[in-house]
């Protein structure tokens, strides 16, 4: 497909001038060969710099600050957009995903990010290279479309083909930036044209400007005022799960399409497909590459979540489980909480030098040593809430303190710690040192008491019958008949071949009944014969019961050995360890399932030690008569922003069902114009979302919130004459894709059977992310922002709709009218709001964002009036007024959504609008 008709030896020097000339310099020194990367120039981008973002107070502030990006390498880049032919012919025989495309010459769009690195992955293997970007598991809509790919990452390393970075894109498009040379709304007649139809494919880099907006590598991140190398964006998702987008498209009027810009007006997230996003790929290495972090920091050592949400809760049966971690690059405390949505690492910068973390039983808190076992000498014990800042840190005032493990002892929580956890192979030494316990309430250590002699560290059994240690000898401490551990007890050496103690490490005793010792060898015979081979030091889970005998071993995937092995908190038969590679390296932290042996990558990095996992108990939910895989999952991992904003807002409906009086329903317009908390006239919440139709609206209303909202009385939803060109587009990809609505609709939406406990299981169901929750748990829906202004008014689609969308305009109308019907014989009023959009569009052919011609709308606004006029149950609320109305630019957010301000003005109109009904 990519092979070469010919040699060519070409490189492109891409300038630094801020003109928008083209300025293209051969260096035979720096030869491309066409045979390798058909389709592509050479950037000798070495000691160039490019500044990313702006100053300019109004820009965005994910546009802020002005930063300087410096590179010391090489790269190449595609001269256009990867094309539809280009992308069917590799992406359908090997995913079978094939793009319908009115030419095979027009840049390859509505393709997903994961579907833009999975083709650059094919072109790499196509060519015989390795790959840029890895990954666990791949997910696919009913399109085939990828829309997640579970343990992404990206090798900035890998010589290979990928998108291009942010830096790399703009330092390219800043001489290619030519609006003569490009297609945006002022000449593409609202459709994508053939890549370079505008410009020299042979000596420029063409459709930088406009065509098809453009996916670039990077995880959105924050930018900072200073100079950095070789940046590459976020390490990872962040709160906001974004990623970048540049450009522009033949949608967007060429005046408001800027260098800087790094987003489209809606959310863009790895899922997002639109018909005007496409890609070009880049080509080669990016050594010793620097992500920013969403603190501005610069990450010395990135860690990579292997395992989504979805899977930690398949494997542990809960969303609610915690990692905790050492990275001993840094020496910091890192921790993923697999209940914040999508996995992120955080890592708590500070001086101290952390060692063996341990989670607290109600999973939020965390203690942890300076001391290593093995390593004789004082240590220091700490605990600190496990959250981003690492709040509240206590320090525990002993002599010597080391690795901490928590017990619950009746009411009491405490930890168990030793006074030097050096190598136990020396009985004196080992007697020398000694076990102690503290209790931890309110924030506060209580007094040290010791428990008894020798530095047990590998646990205390439940019933105190039984402590374990292993640092070159497994010992262990046996209580007495009718005694405990702390009282009358003998201690041994377990794990011995005739007789002789062999090495043992890593030793860790379960918190269940069972009292199975985990731990590691060093190759020694007994394991070998329990087994029926040998193997090498670390190359198998052991595990002991409780008088000592080897019951079963796992073994390591092969070239690797485990380290660092734990029971699992709060889940019997599992173990988290390490791996450790050929080198030494422990690049992994892996969970073991010893019921079958099976081995599950939960995190990568260059040296991960320590791994503590704990899992929140959920029996209690074992009686509960529901598949708990499907109900009440209204967002699944790697679905887009519109599946999120839905799904949160109806799992907040769920939590205020016997509450709810107004249901607010429709696009994106009604959550960011309607402020429901400030509300006077009856207990509103907000399910407007990004991604609508109206027959979404009215699904929702109908089936969730009139079949369940008992005291339900007004329902307001948005009436977007604009958004009519289309019927069930957004219904069909919402309702039809996601396991909690095909389960709702499979049980009659639960209109008369409705669990007492469903809206308990739809709280716990889905994990959304933190900015989710953050945006729109405590406003019941509703989310804006501060006022920026109306704008240019922006005009999405051909405002002469075709034949098809006109018909759809009375279709709509149709739906509408047949609901009010429905909801007057339910004694249910509905009022409809016409939000207000840029006062600017009477200045063009569109009536609104996305069309249709004024004397379309005109008539749609007729038969409007006509149903208010007619149905006493329903009220129009046109706050538009066919652009002639009072909202201002402080009040507008974008060219057809409300500000904060904006919300509150409307929100106060409505309100007394519900007053003056009742």
């Amino acid at each position: 497909m990519f092979k070469a008709l010919l040699a060519l030896f070409i490189c492109v020097l891409v300038s630094c001038s801020d003109s928008g000339s083209t300025s293209s310099v051969v260096d035979s020194n720096t030869p491309v060969s066409v045979d390798s990367l058909a389709g592509m120039v050479l950037v000798n981008a070495q000691k160039k710099e490019v500044q990313l973002g702006t100053d300019n107070p109004f820009a965005k502030a994910i546009e802020r600050p002005q930063m300087t990006v410096t590179f010391d390498y090489r790269y190449s880049l595609g001269k256009h957009e990867v094309t539809c032919g280009e992308f069917n012919s590799l992406m359908k025989p090997s995913f079978g995903l094939s793009l319908k495309c009115s030419s095979d010459k027009i840049p390859a769009t509505d393709v997903t990010y994961y579907d833009a690195v999975l083709f650059a992955n094919e072109r790499s293997k196509d060519e015989g290279l390795d790959t840029s970007y890895t990954y666990v598991k791949a997910q696919f809509d009913n399109e085939k479309h990828c829309i997640n790919l579970e343990g992404f990452a990206f090798h900035p390393e890998s010589k290979a083909f990928r998108l291009p970075t942010e830096a790399e894109w703009v330092l390219v498009a800043k001489n290619y930036w030519n609006a003569e040379k490009s297609w945006t709304s002022e000449n593409s007649e609202y459709k994508l044209h053939e890549v370079c139809a505008k410009s020299n494919s042979e000596t420029d880099v063409c459709d930088m400007l406009g065509n098809a907006m453009e996916w670039v590598n990077d995880w959105l991140g924050n930018f900072r005022d200073t100079t950095v190398a070789n940046y590459v964006g976020a390490p990872d998702a962040g709160s906001l799960r974004m990623r970048i987008v540049k450009g522009g498209s033949f949608r967007n009027a060429v005046t408001s399409i800027e260098l800087y810009n790094r987003g489209d007006v809606y959310t863009v997230t790895s899922s997002t497909r639109k018909d005007y996003i496409g890609f070009r790929l880049a080509f080669g290495a990016i050594p010793e590459a620097t992500w920013i972090d969403a603190g501005g920091r610069v990450v010395e050592s990135r860690i990579v979540p292997l395992t989504s949400t979805m899977t930690i809760r398949s494997l542990l049966g809960s969303y609610e489980a915690k990692l905790a971690f050492r990275n001993d690059v840094t020496g910091n405390l890192a921790y993923i909480d697999y209940l914040s949505g999508s996995p992120l690492v955080r890592e708590i910068a500070d001086s101290l030098d952390v060692y063996h973390p341990d989670i607290s039983p109600d999973g939020k808190k965390v203690a942890f040593c300076t001391g290593l076992e093995g390593v004789a000498g004082s240590s220091e014990l700490y605990v600190r809430n496990l959250n981003a800042e690492g709040s509240n840190l206590v320090k525990l005032n002993v002599k010597s303190a080391a690795i901490p493990r928590w017990r619950v002892i009746g009411v009491d929580t405490v930890i168990v710690y030793v006074s030097d956890a050096g190598n136990n192979k020396d009985e004196s030494s080992f007697k020398a040192a000694s076990t102690w316990q503290v209790k931890f309430a309110n924030g506060k250590f209580g007094e040290p008491v010791k428990l008894f002699d020798g530095a047990y560290h590998g646990g205390i059994s439940g019933d105190d019958k039984l402590a374990v240690s292993g640092s070159t000898r497994l010992r262990a401490r046996i209580a007495k008949s009718g005694s405990t551990v702390m009282e009358k007890a003998s201690d041994t050496v377990w794990y011995k071949y005739e007789g002789d103690s062999e090495q043992a490490c890593n030793a860790s005793l379960s918190k269940d009944s069972s009292k199975r010792t985990l731990f590691l060898d060093f190759g020694g015979k007994t394991g070998a014969r329990f087994v029926g081979s040998h193997y090498g030091t670390h190359e198998r889970l052991l595990v002991v019961d409780s008088t000592g005998t080897l019951v079963q071993t796992v073994a390591s995937p092969e070239n690797y050995a485990f380290d660092h092995s734990e029971w699992v908190i709060g889940k019997n038969n599992k173990a988290v360890a390490t791996l450790t590679n050929a080198e030494g390296a422990h690049r992994n932290i892996v969970l073991v399932d010893l019921s079958d042996s099976s081995i599950t990558k939960l995190a990568e990095g260059d040296e991960l030690w320590h791994p503590c996992l704990w899992v929140k108990n959920e029996e209690s939910l074992s009686d509960i008569d529901l598949d708990l895989d499907s109900a009440g999952v209204y967002f699944v991992e790697g679905q887009d922003g519109t599946h999120e904003s839905i799904g949160i807002k109806l799992t907040i409906m769920w939590k205020h069902k016997n509450e709810v009086d107004i249901l607010c329903v429709g696009s994106s317009r009604v959550e960011k114009g309607i402020a429901v908390t400030e509300m006077k006239s009856g207990f509103a919440t907000n399910i407007g979302h990004m991604g609508n139709d109206l027959n979404a609206t009215l699904y929702v209303a109908e089936n969730y919130g009139v079949n369940h909202l008992k005291k339900l009385k007004y329902i307001v939803l948005s009436v977007d004459i604009d958004l009519w060109l289309s019927k069930t587009d957004f219904s069909d990809m919402i309702f039809t894709n996601t396991p909690g609505y095909v389960y709702d609709a499979n049980h009659n939406f639960w209109k008369d059977n409705l669990p007492e406990y469903f809206a308990d299981v739809v709280e716990n169901a889905a994990n959304y992310s933190e900015s989710a929750k953050s945006n729109f748990v405590k406003t019941r829906g509703f989310y804006s922002d501060e006022g920026v202004e109306w704008g240019a008014p922006l005009v999405e689609v051909d405002s002469n709709w075709s034949k098809k969308q006109v018909q759809n305009i009375a279709w709509n109308l149709n739906l509408l009218e047949k609901f009010i019907i429905k909801m007057d014989s339910l004694n249910l009023k509905v009022v409809g709001v016409i939000f207000p959009q840029n006062p600017r569009y009477r200045e063009t052919g569109s009536w609104g964002r996305y069309g249709p011609r004024h004397s379309l709308a005109a008539e749609a606004m007729e038969s409007l009036k006509n149903m208010d006029s007619k149905y006493s149950n329903f009220v129009l609320m046109d706050e538009n007024k066919d652009g002639n109305h009072d909202y201002s630019d402080e009040d507008a957010l974008n060219t057809d959504h409300l500000s904060l301000q904006g919300a509150s003005k409307l929100t106060k109109r409505l309100d007394s609008l519900i007053k003056s009904l009742k």
